[in-house]
């Protein structure tokens, strides 16, 4: 298993990078400094899912850097990626840590308290917790804000990582509440400098870190 690094998660779209090579815009958001890479498609064939995986995950053995897959326990199996990331109407964690094994990184979304409380008993080994503030890239996305987050990092007994609207104006407000990794979309790939938009994040994250918070 590769170092489970989850400091700058970056996210792929579909809407985003529509008409893009996806592995081209993978590789220019670790070069700007992704610590690990999430391949998220929802309106894809199967077929289509697949070779598009196939491409990032060259990519990302390239950097050494963990590919996971959003909700496809199949995909993430077929192109060996590094483990899976699952919804709380996707397939049961229990379910798919049985399918991956304990070798493959297995992370929860969690939008409340409550979710939290119940992943601690789940065999993850992160959670996401969100959405911290509004998002245009997950339509359904409901608001837990700054004190939820403060929350769920207390309470959580697995790494937390924020998600939902955060960009460079309000990731230090993520990074106050104590949260030491944050999931990001649009706030890499909005534009075409997808490299200088990661290394921008980075930088905010690096600086909070190398000032000891």
């Amino acid at each position: 298993m590769k170092e489970l690094k989850l400091s700058l998660y970056v996210i792929t779209d579909e809407k985003l990078l529509e008409g893009k090579n996806v592995a081209k815009a993978v590789e220019e958001a670790i070069l700007g400094g992704a610590d690990i890479i999430q391949y998220r498609a929802k309106n894809k064939s199967s077929r289509e899912i697949y070779q598009e995986a196939t491409q990032i995950k060259k990519i990302c053995d390239k950097y050494n850097k963990p590919l996971i897959i959003n909700d496809k326990v199949d995909i993430a199996l077929a192109v060996d990626a590094d483990g899976v990331h699952v919804g709380q109407d996707d397939l049961d964690v229990e379910v798919v840590r049985k399918l991956i094994g304990f070798d493959k990184i297995l992370g929860l979304s969690t939008k409340n308290i409550e979710q939290v409380e119940e992943a601690n008993k789940l065999p993850v080994d992160y959670i996401g917790f969100g959405s911290i503030f509004p998002t245009g890239t997950k339509e359904d996305a409901q608001l837990a804000g700054l004190e939820q987050l403060k929350k769920a990092i207390e309470i959580s007994i697995q790494p937390v990582v924020a998600i939902g609207g955060i960009n460079e104006e309000n990731l230090q407000s993520v990074l106050d509440t104590g949260c030491e990794n944050v999931a990001v979309v649009s706030a890499v790939f909005k534009n075409e400098n997808i490299k200088q938009n990661a290394k921008r994040l980075k930088e905010i994250l690096s600086k909070k870190k190398r000032m000891g918070f």
